[in-house]
């Protein structure tokens, strides 16, 4: 006889209650091989892709794309002994039936609790395995249906949906044309601009309401978490934020000469980069910036190791992915890691685990053009600095004034942790680095 599982949604990362089904990568009927991926989830933290912790035939998707689900909760049912099948995946076991309880051994890399699953009850052992049978859940509506049924969701990758989703595009009416017939960034963009039968997302799916002309969108995932945390941190810890306008045209001038060295050669050093620097070397003498408040336990918390955090925009909202130890790294170090750190932030790819135990983080909001801006510290710190963007600017040199590169600072940061004299002390020590990286020999 068939023994179903249930596949429940397990705890990506430790406080986790829920998350919200992006995509499935596989439908009823599929056969599919351990740790293969299964689905795609976001939580609260980044997006996640799952795999299944056993071999079978996929019977059942219990979740639509879209919807959120609270950790330990069913998303789908799978056939692991798919011989001999006679009858459709019930929803549960039939309570008359004895149950054989069996825990679910966690995802490697997840914290997944124990789960208590039902099979039915086996008379004799298992026949042979027999061809996968055909799909036991609802067959989907055609491509022309605005939204999918029975869990079939068209094959596509993150960024290939989100640019379905910002120019109005249906990926169910879609056939993909790279090979499986996954559908890639040039068919949506026929699609948009009507090379290819397309049927555009409804009004009631995007939340658009004609009458009022409004849209409504449901705050879930990244953007509610990081809302959670700005409220938190602005109204438990009293935010002072000091600026400081440098002339950074010796950093400019310098990282030109790092591009054109060999040891360089191929690294990308970004103003970020120096950043980076600064503010590991200025943190050494300056160590209460990388501190924290522990309220629980009326300490405060010294750390001999910078964690740096880098805010990063993505498509699914803001994330704060860190470098580890950044204070051991070279530039060149740093600068490798910023690259891959942000590469992989823009993509929706950092893990849970990338963005958890900061201890003092970096926003640049410079790459948008703006001057400067006064941070939220992130909770679990005490300190974050802005980098605003660097202008070509008049500025006072020799008794004579001259067009240099100018960067305006900002440095928000706890009072409960850091005194007026120490947060400034720490701006100024970052404001010399990036106004002459030569002082950084002195440090």
């Amino acid at each position: 006889m068939p023994e179903y599982k249930q596949f429940p949604l397990a705890d990506t990362a430790e406080g986790l209650t829920e998350a919200d089904i992006i995509a499935w990568q596989v439908k009823p009927g599929d056969t599919v091989t351990v740790n293969q991926i299964v689905v795609e989830v976001e939580t609260a933290k980044a997006a996640v892709e799952l795999p299944i912790p056993w071999a079978g035939v996929i019977t059942e998707l219990l979740v639509e794309p879209g919807q959120t689900v609270e950790v330990g909760a069913p998303i789908l049912t799978i056939d692991v002994d798919p011989g001999g099948k006679a009858a459709p995946a019930p929803a549960a076991a039939p309570a008359a039936e004895e149950p054989a309880e069996e825990e679910m051994k966690p995802l490697v890399g997840y914290g997944s609790k124990a789960v208590v699953t039902q099979r039915r009850a086996r008379k004799g052992a298992a026949p042979a395995p027999a061809p996968a049978p055909a799909p036991v859940a609802v067959a989907p509506e055609p491509a022309s249906a605005s939204k999918p049924k029975g869990g079939y969701v068209p094959l596509a990758k993150p960024p290939v949906r989100k640019l379905a989703k910002d120019l109005g595009v249906d990926l169910h009416a879609l056939t993909g044309t790279a090979d499986g017939g996954v559908i890639t960034r040039d068919d949506v963009q026929a699609a948009a601009n009507g090379s290819a039968a397309v049927s555009t997302v409804s009004d009631s799916d995007s939340g658009y309401d004609p009458a009022t002309r409004e849209r409504r969108v449901p705050i879930k995932g990244v953007r509610k978490a990081t809302a959670a945390a700005m409220v938190q941190s602005a109204y438990t810890a009293p935010h002072v934020t000091e600026f400081l306008t440098i002339d950074v045209t010796p950093m400019m001038e310098f990282r030109e000469k790092l591009k054109k060295s060999r040891e360089f050669a191929g690294v990308k050093v970004t103003p970020l980069t120096f950043a980076a620097k600064a503010v590991c070397l200025a943190a050494k003498r300056t160590p209460d910036v990388n501190a924290v408040w522990d309220e629980a336990a009326q300490e405060i918390v010294y750390k001999d190791y910078v964690h740096l955090g880098i805010a990063a925009a993505t498509p699914r909202g803001l994330v704060v992915p860190k470098v580890r130890d950044a204070d051991s790294m070279s530039l060149k170090e740093l600068a490798i890691a910023l690259t891959e750190l942000t590469d992989v932030a823009r993509e929706g790819k950092t893990t849970p685990a990338a963005m958890l135990g900061g201890t003092i983080t970096i926003t640049n909001v410079g790459v948008f053009g703006v001057d400067t801006g006064t941070p939220i510290i992130n909770p679990g710190e005490s300190a974050i600095l802005c980098l605003g963007a660097i202008k070509d600017t008049p500025w006072v040199v020799d008794g004579e004034i001259k067009v240099r590169k100018v960067l305006q600072l900002s440095l928000s940061f706890d009072h409960r942790v850091v005194d007026g004299q120490q947060g400034s002390e720490f701006l100024a020590d970052v404001g010399a680095l990036l106004a002459d990286p030569a002082v950084a020999i002195t440090y």
